[in-house]
């Protein structure tokens, strides 16, 4: 299993990125998916998550309304779509899938919302 996470960067407040994490190693279609975020000092939350069934969604309230999950199954990727970005949003983000038993995440990749 693979998983690789790109997109990060510096935005400012109030703007917009899309994170990919591409897949590997796996059947992407049959598996849901999680995006979680780190912030420095702080432990590993989740952001939201892409079921296997049906590709629903759902979300931590603190980026209901602002962040958009999507999957490509043709693409084995999973997209992260946020927008309206807050300086609180600043964390390094993972993709992660867990399979047989076993959470697998990728490197993680900075976003840092900041004027």
């Amino acid at each position: 299993v693979q998983l690789v996470e790109s997109g990060g960067g510096l935005v400012q407040p109030g703007g917009s990125l899309r994170l990919s994490c591409a897949a590997s190693g796996f059947t992407f279609s049959s598996y849901g998916m999680s995006w979680y975020r780190q912030a420095p000092g702080k432990e590993r939350e989740l952001v939201g998550g892409l079921t296997s069934a049906g590709r629903n969604t759902n979300y931590a309230a603190s980026v209901k309304g602002r962040f958009t999950i999507s999957g490509d199954n043709a693409k084995n990727t999973v997209y992260l779509q946020m927008n309206s970005l807050k300086p609180e949003d600043t964390a390094v983000y993972f993709c992660g899938v867990r399979r047989l038993g076993v959470a697998y995440w990728g490197q993680g990749t900075q976003v840092t919302v900041s004027s």
